[in-house]
C-alpha cells in the first residue's frame, strides 16, 4: 500500500517509525541499500503515567510537548541520528469512509470527492485533512476511499516532530502501516486486528485494498482490569499475571481463576471480529481468508489459538520483521515481539518507498 495522507516526496537510505501509542511510544529505524531493507534499532518506551502521550483538553486531545522532549532524549540516548521519521494516526483521530461515484474524467474526480466530504466529515472542509483513492473501478460507478483528519491533530504532529527535532513529510494512519509490514499474500481477503492498550480496530484488507474498518473498545487495558478484578491484585500485578501466563495457565497458585477471568474479554474480541468479517460479506459476498493479528494485546499467550478454535480459520500472529535483515541473536526475540512493532515497521517502510 502506498495511500498516505501526505505524498510529498520519498525518503531513502533510512528513516523511523514511529508509533505513539496511549501507553507507550515505539520507534523502528530501518535502512535501505539497493533491495536489502536492514533493521538499524528498535526502541520501546513507557513515560510515566503523569507524562501520557494523549491528554483530553476538552472535547479534543492534545499531545503534550513533553512527549517531543522524551523523543527526542531516547534518540539520542540510543545514539540515533536519523532525522527523517513517518509518524502514524492513530484510530481515533482518523475517519474512513466509502461511498461510490459515477464513471467521469480523472480530472473530475477531485471535486466529487471533495463535495461528498462536505457531507460525510463532522467537520467543516476548512477544519480538516483528507486524502482519498480508488478502490474499485466498474462499469458504470467507482468506488472511493475517503481518509479524514482533522487538521488540528495534524498540526500537533508536525509541531511534535519540529520539537523532537524531526523532518516528517508523511503522516500515515496507522492501518495503512500495519498492512504494509504484515501483508504478505497480496491477493487474498484479510481481516488485519490491531489489539491496542485503550481500543481495537479491525480492518477488512482485500488485494491490498483497505474495504473496511470496525473499531471495538474491548482492548488490553480492559482484560487487565478484569483480572485485577477477579483476583483482587493491584493493575501492575494483573498485567504481569497476563503477560506470564495467558489464557492456559499451568498449575501456578498466584494464576488460578485467571483463564476465567481473561475469558469473557477474549470471548468479546472473537465476537466482534466475527461481527466484522460477517458484515464485509454481507456487503460484498466475499468471506475474509485469514486473520492477522497485531498490537501489544495480541501477545496475550493462548489468544491465538483460542481464535483458532472459536472462529475456524487460519490466524496469525504480524511478523513485521521477517524480510527484514538483522541479527540472528535477535531471532526469536523479533518474532515474539513483532505483532507490537507491526505499526512503527512499517512506517518506515512507508519512508524508504
Amino acid at each position: 500500500m502506498t495511500f498516505s495522507l501526505f505524498k510529498i516526496f520519498s525518503f531513502s537510505r533510512r528513516c523511523l517509525g514511529v508509533d505513539i501509542g496511549s501507553s507507550s511510544i515505539k520507534i523502528v529505524e530501518l535502512s535501505r541499500r539497493g533491495r536489502k531493507t536492514k533493521l538499524e534499532n528498535y526502541i520501546e518506551f513507557k513515560p510515566p503515567k503523569e507524562r501520557l502521550m494523549f491528554k483530553k483538553e476538552g472535547e479534543g486531545i492534545v499531545l503534550p510537548r513533553i512527549t517531543a522532549k522524551t523523543i527526542r532524549r531516547v534518540l539520542d540516548k540510543a545514539g540515533i541520528k536519523t532525522k527523517r521519521a513517518v509518524f502514524t494516526l492513530p484510530d481515533h483521530s482518523t475517519l474512513f469512509t466509502w461511498f461510490e461515484l459515477p464513471l467521469m474524467t480523472k480530472e473530475e474526480i477531485p471535486e466529487a470527492v471533495k463535495y461528498e466530504a462536505r457531507h460525510r466529515s463532522p467537520f467543516p472542509l476548512s477544519e480538516i485533512v483528507l486524502d482519498w483513492q480508488i478502490v474499485e473501478r466498474g462499469k458504470k460507478k467507482i468506488k472511493i476511499l475517503l481518509v479524514i483528519v482533522p487538521k488540528e491533530i495534524v498540526n500537533q504532529y508536525q509541531t511534535l516532530s519540529a520539537l523532537a527535532q524531526l523532518e516528517t513529510r508523511i503522516l500515515e494512519a496507522e492501518v495503512f502501516a500495519f498492512a504494509r509490514s504484515s501483508i504478505r499474500e497480496k491477493d487474498k481477503t484479510i481481516a488485519l486486528v490491531d489489539i491496542g492498550e485503550k481500543t481495537s480496530t479491525c480492518s477488512i484488507i482485500d488485494n491490498g485494498v483497505l474495504k473496511r474498518s470496525y473499531s471495538f473498545d474491548i482492548s488490553g487495558e480492559e482484560l487487565t482490569e478484569a483480572v485485577s478484578k477477579s483476583l483482587n491484585v493491584d493493575y501492575k500485578e494483573a498485567e504481569e499475571l497476563k503477560k506470564r501466563y495467558g489464557l492456559y495457565p499451568r498449575e501456578e497458585k498466584n494464576a488460578k481463576g485467571l483463564r476465567e477471568a481473561l475469558l469473557p474479554g477474549v470471548r468479546l474480541i472473537s465476537k466482534e471480529i466475527s461481527g466484522a468479517m460477517e458484515n464485509f460479506y454481507q456487503s460484498e459476498l466475499k468471506r475474509a481468508q485469514k486473520i492477522v493479528l497485531g498490537g501489544g494485546g495480541s501477545l496475550l499467550l493462548g489468544l491465538k489459538e483460542y481464535l483458532i478454535d472459536e472462529l475456524k480459520m487460519d490466524v496469525e500472529r504480524a511478523d513485521p520483521f521477517l524480510n527484514i535483515s538483522h541479527p540472528s541473536i535477535l531471532e526469536n526475540t523479533l518474532t515474539t515481539l513483532g505483532p507490537s512493532y507491526a505499526i512503527a515497521v512499517g512506517a518506515a517502510l512507508r519512508g524508504l518507498e
